[in-house]
């Protein structure tokens, strides 16, 4: 039997698990991290037209988060208008196996009607 994650008398936020959810937790991380996996490259209009319920400000706070956290790269082009592209560091490449997984729990445990709970 596998020990747990997160074992008694630990705080959840001093576990490998609790270190994990603080970088892909949230309404938008991991929908930033499935676009730029599947596109490999996005400018942030883009990216946000792909997401479509995502405000200009909340995008643009996920990202500079991702950034600081390293998953996320920005190349900047120095040129008129400015161009910025997004894509995935390797560290957050590494992260896309856990993605998946979840992508493959959802098909198998998928309820048809279901609707779940939006927060």
């Amino acid at each position: 039997m596998r020990e747990t994650c997160v074992p008694g008398g630990v705080k959840l936020k001093d576990t490998g698990f609790g270190y994990t959810l603080s970088l892909i937790g949230g309404k938008y991380k991991m929908i930033i991290m499935y676009w730029l996996s599947e596109h490999q490259v996005m400018r942030f209009n883009e990216l946000q037209r792909s997401i479509g319920t995502i405000s200009f400000k909340t995008l643009s706070v996920m990202l500079k988060e991702m950034e600081a956290d390293g998953l996320v790269l920005r190349k900047e082009f120095p040129q008129v208008p400015p161009k910025v592209e997004y894509s995935l560091s390797e560290r957050g490449l590494s992260l896309i196996p856990v993605l998946n997984l979840m992508c493959e729990w959802g098909e198998e445990n998928f309820v048809p009607g279901f609707e779940a709970v939006q927060r």
